[in-house]
């Protein structure tokens, strides 16, 4: 069994989490610019067993595909093409960066450091990739 990677996708920067090979726990890894994401991906791919890649779904408060959809379906399918076999699967994102800002104010972390938006993509990467390690327990 190989790790789950997750993207919490932007158009400036994308925030990548992870699993331990076991999955039971995701870690942030790290934020990376949107237009090094590929080569990242492929890069982590080639030293870390990775079985599939989930992707945070922007969708509007109706369940509607969001404006970033626009940005994101291009690098994904450009992903999937340079890293297939590995599947990649889109997971509902919403809300992951409120609870990640949330998660930064209960956990303490001063209000300069919270501003930084790369902390907060790699954290919503984290709670995406728990997000969907709990449905697949709750199924």
């Amino acid at each position: 069994m190989g790790r789950l990677l997750s993207i919490d996708f932007g158009r400036k920067r994308c925030g990548i989490a992870v699993t331990d090979p076991l999955r039971i726990v995701a870690n942030g890894l790290t934020t990376v610019p949107t237009s090094t994401l590929i080569d990242f991906v492929k890069q982590y791919i080639a030293t870390e067993g990775v079985d599939r890649i989930i992707v945070g779904l922007p969708t509007t408060m109706r369940g509607e595909p969001s404006e970033s959809m626009r940005y994101l379906t291009p690098v994904i399918n450009r992903l999937k093409k340079e890293i297939a076999p590995i599947e990649v699967t889109f997971f509902d994102e919403r809300f992951t960066s409120a609870i990640a800002h949330r998660a930064m104010i209960d956990g303490g972390m001063k209000k300069m450091d919270r501003r930084d938006k790369a902390i907060v993509d790699e954290i919503s990467a984290t709670i995406l990739l728990n997000d969907f390690l709990q449905s697949r327990f709750n199924i």
